[in-house]
């Protein structure tokens, strides 16, 4: 068994790994970046080894650090956790030959499985269906037209070294194929250093079903059942759950055989998922669902496929790697109840799901459920790495009872002044068609507008900040946010602002309205409610957010301008792309707010910029 393990990750996948490495007796090693120096998975591990600067590509993407790491720890095994470099055979070969455990599948089926395209191929020989579209190597602007064309609209343009939804690209018609490869491949090259794209009929009424395999080295492979990954924002999971729903015995049976099959192609050993795209527009059917590609790691999603088969699936790994055999033969796996996880992540819902970053002040994800994170109170949220904050996961006997213990988790997040989507999950999970499971993933974008809670708010969010102004006020002897009214029956009302809007709101005394509960400090009182935080300032006159001329293009979120398509004087339309901003590795496009003319251009191609720097103003048109 191995003694001591190396955790080439951080954040929550490195806090999981480092609890079922402590339940196994075995020694702990973190590294960590200048931004990671006091994260959470730096103190919970027995050592932590500094490999670089902030920025991944100068540590946690850097293997010879990683490596070197080990050597001086006395580590004899790497585990890499998902994303970073968990999918690198290189890595994986330059482990295995400084004479390293490497706790994942063999470099040669990652390198088989790496390429989406010529995965695909060897899934076709293997005999397992795959969606039709166009894999070739001919990647010319041209060729990749022609094909688009032939398969008809609308198309799915991938990266084939692509992953987590990034370099990816839905086409619906044949005028915009052009840009949206230029958009796809730009974004694929920054992430994988690859802009090569496949080409896939996009399937209308599409369900995301994936299928957990484990392998080990005596040629045994097993699948833990499937789950589904439906729910969706931009190709990127939001909301997963197992079993799937609607799946019937016959085709599990199929699916899962399937999966099976396409892991022994490969020899494969240790933690994987196979991934499919079902047609739902009929149920899901064996003859409708198509291999997409495999994930040669462990997934985000693992914990649900835990919840209901009772197996550790970091521990399979690091048994699996040390030359065990799995611990149990299929038939000894059996499907017990319902799990639902949702990723809970630092982003504004009602300003586009902005990553939203800083210091976690106030940090409460309450104590039901399994709650997966790498984060405490005091913690920061940085811009340097992928926004989840947590893991929020429910069990329950049936599909309800989970969707319900998790629309209760999600209500009672209480995160500031980072903001979060929790607000947004738990309408997620309480919207009637994703009770009824009519699912496929454009979901969440039908439904955008009645998913994303409303930012401002109610009256009785107002009535919970003026109570809990009370009660602190009365606390501190001097009130000085509240206000007694002259010659009239005594009333206690609290002057609050909330982004510029003043109130006087009668304090009733209690400390129930909404649901809510909150904190006060001395310029501020906050209410948290259904997965929202709330700001109000005390005693504020004149306060709130400055808000920019109108026209003014601001910054969203730090970032790099990667393209820029106007000049100043240009004449622009409302909708119009200005300029493009690379943030997280996303690429966000700001548009004209109106009709007019271009009269300032503050922005530069490959200039980084700041939050709510002003990029651009845009003159608005005469009538």
């Amino acid at each position: 068994m191995i003694s001591k393990l190396l955790i080439a990750n951080r954040g929550e996948i490195a806090c999981r790994i480092i609890r079922t490495a402590r339940e196994m007796g075995v020694a702990t090693v973190a590294v960590y970046s200048d931004a990671d120096a006091r994260a959470l998975h730096v103190r919970q591990a027995d050592e932590a080894v500094h490999i670089g600067p902030s920025p991944a590509a100068e540590s946690y993407l850097v293997g010879e650090k990683i490596i070197a790491a080990a050597k001086q720890t006395g580590a004899d095994a790497i585990h890499p956790g998902y994303g970073f470099l968990s999918e690198n055979a290189g890595f994986a070969q330059a482990v295995i030959d400084a004479g390293l455990v490497w706790v994942g599948p063999k470099p040669a089926s990652i390198d088989a499985m790496g390429l989406k395209d010529a995965a695909k191929t060897l899934m076709q020989d293997a005999g397992v269906p795959v969606t039709p579209g166009y894999l070739g190597k001919d990647q010319s602007v041209e060729r990749l037209k022609k094909e688009a064309d032939a398969i008809g609209y609308p198309v799915l343009i991938k990266a084939v070294a692509g992953g987590g939804g990034k370099g990816m690209r839905k086409v619906d018609r044949a005028e915009d194929f052009e840009a949206d490869l230029q958009s796809c491949r730009r974004e694929a090259k920054a992430s994988f250093s690859n802009d090569e794209v496949l080409l896939e009929k996009w399937i209308t009424s599409p369900r995301h079903i994936e299928v957990q395999v484990f392998g080990d080295s005596h040629g045994n492979v097993v699948h833990l059942f499937e789950r589904d990954c439906s729910l969706q924002r931009r190709h990127q999971k939001v909301i997963e759950e197992a079993p799937a729903p609607g799946m019937d015995e016959a085709t599990r049976e199929e699916i899962c055989a399937a999966a099976v099959r396409a892991a022994k192609a490969v020899d494969y050993e240790g933690a994987g998922t196979i991934e499919f795209i079902a047609d739902a527009s009929e149920g899901l059917r064996a003859d409708r669902i198509f291999f997409m590609e495999m994930n040669t790691r462990l997934q985000v999603e693992h914990p649900v496929t835990e919840e209901i088969t009772g197996v550790d699936l970091v521990e399979w790994q690091l048994r699996v790697a040390s030359g065990e055999a799995i611990p149990l033969k299929q038939d000894e796996l059996v499907i017990n109840g319902h799990a639902i996880e949702a990723r809970l992540y630092a982003e504004d819902p009602s300003s586009g799901f902005l990553p939203s970053t800083g210091p976690l002040d106030h940090f409460d994800l309450g104590h039901a459920g399994r709650i997966e994170t790498g984060v405490e109170e005091g913690d920061v949220i940085s811009p340097h790495y992928d926004p989840m904050v947590a893991k929020l996961v429910a069990w329950g006997e049936t599909r309800d009872e989970a969707i319900d213990e998790l629309a209760a988790i999600a209500e009672s997040v209480e995160i500031w002044p980072v903001k979060t989507n929790a607000a947004f999950l738990a309408n997620a999970l309480l919207d009637d068609d994703f009770g009824e499971a009519e699912l496929d993933t454009g979901f969440i974008e039908r439904k955008l507008d009645t998913l994303v809670a409303d930012a401002e708010p109610d009256d009785t969010i107002w009535q919970a900040a003026a109570d809990f102004t009370l009660m602190a006020a009365m606390d501190e002897d001097v009130p000085s946010a509240l206000g007694f009214r002259l010659n009239a029956a005594p009333r206690i009302a609290a002057t609050l602002g909330f982004k510029g809007e003043m109130r006087t709101v009668i304090a009733s005394g209690k400390q129930d309205a909404a649901h809510a509960t909150g904190f006060v400090e001395d310029a501020r009182t906050v209410v948290f409610a259904d997965g929202q935080s709330f700001e109000f300032a005390r005693d504020a006159r004149g306060t709130g957010a400055a808000a920019a001329a109108d026209g003014a293009i601001l910054a969203p979120m730090p970032g790099k301008v990667i393209t820029l398509d106007v000049a100043e004087g240009d004449s622009v339309t409302a909708g119009q792309r200005l300029m493009v901003l690379e943030a997280m590795k996303m690429e966000h496009s700001l548009t004209a707010p109106f009709d007019g003319t271009v009269t300032q251009l503050s922005a530069s191609e490959g200039a980084q910029v700041q939050v709510e720097a002003v990029l651009a103003v845009v003159q608005p048109a005469e009538d």
